[in-house]
């Protein structure tokens, strides 16, 4: 590494992070935070006076807090371009702070609501039965008009099954200390899924607890997955989703 270099910040392009994956280590380019910073709070305060920018919709507390620039903080990015062949279609992650997004990643602002509700999209957005959806909407981007479409089921924030999905995803999220924050927003450790076995239990788990708030039933939701890829083995994962999947449906019953 070059003297200076380990200053720089990651520019990250859609391949630099993947499902569960906040860093994938492929790099677009560099940045000097010095020069790049000032920069993007140029473009936030521009922005605040265009009522066709996302800053334009966020309150004058968070514009007036130089702490809240985006780019300093933990943010939920997807990839736009993709397919519906793909071994999935929606890639999401939140990527860590200190880190510049290309135009090929566009990341989310929340106007309303705070790291629960940013938990629990991201939670939806890995799923596999929303990826089963935006199968059939998507061909080669998911541009903002299609990702406005995606279903958002709201049972409310005390619903057990919404609380379960933010809790599963802030803690695939939530990786290392630099999610510290995030991660004590949404009332979950960091760092706490070190096992690949369990972290294969919760994405199995996320995927019946979606399909829960969907309102699936258990035959449509075996369809999801054999309908989802002409050629994956989805046995072994099918059968963790339907056992969580028995479970959860009796809470989604009663709540």
């Amino acid at each position: 590494m070059a003297p200076g270099e380990e200053a720089l910040w990651p520019v990250f392009t859609g391949l630099s992070f993947n499902l569960w994956v906040a860093d994938t280590g492929k790099r677009y380019a560099s940045a000097d935070p010095a020069v790049v910073v000032p920069e993007l709070e140029r473009r936030r305060r521009s922005g605040r006076r265009n009522r066709r920018s996302a800053f334009s919709e966020m309150p004058a507390s968070w514009h007036d807090d130089p702490s809240t620039l985006p780019c300093l903080r933990p943010r939920i990015a997807f990839r736009d371009a993709t397919n519906r062949t793909n071994q999935r279609t929606v890639i999401a992650a939140l990527v860590p702070p200190n880190v510049v997004l290309v135009n090929q990643a566009p990341y989310l602002l929340f106007p309303r609501g705070d790291e629960r509700d940013e938990a629990y999209l991201l939670g939806l957005l890995c799923s596999l039965p929303l990826d089963r959806y935006a199968r059939c909407v998507v061909e080669t981007h998911v541009n903002f008009f299609l990702f406005s479409s995606f279903p958002n089921p709201d049972p409310g924030r005390d619903h057990p099954v919404r609380r379960r999905v933010e809790e599963i995803a802030g803690r695939l999220a939530a990786v290392d200390e630099r999610y510290a924050d995030w991660a004590a927003a949404v009332g979950v450790p960091v760092a706490s899924v070190t096992a690949a076995e369990e972290k294969e239990d919760l994405i199995a788990e996320l995927d019946a607890c979606v399909a829960c708030l969907y309102g699936l039933d258990e035959r449509q939701l075996r369809h999801v997955f054999e309908t989802f890829h002409p050629t994956w083995d989805y046995g072994p994962r099918l059968e963790r989703v339907l056992a969580h999947f028995a479970r959860l449906s009796s809470v989604t019953a009663a709540a």
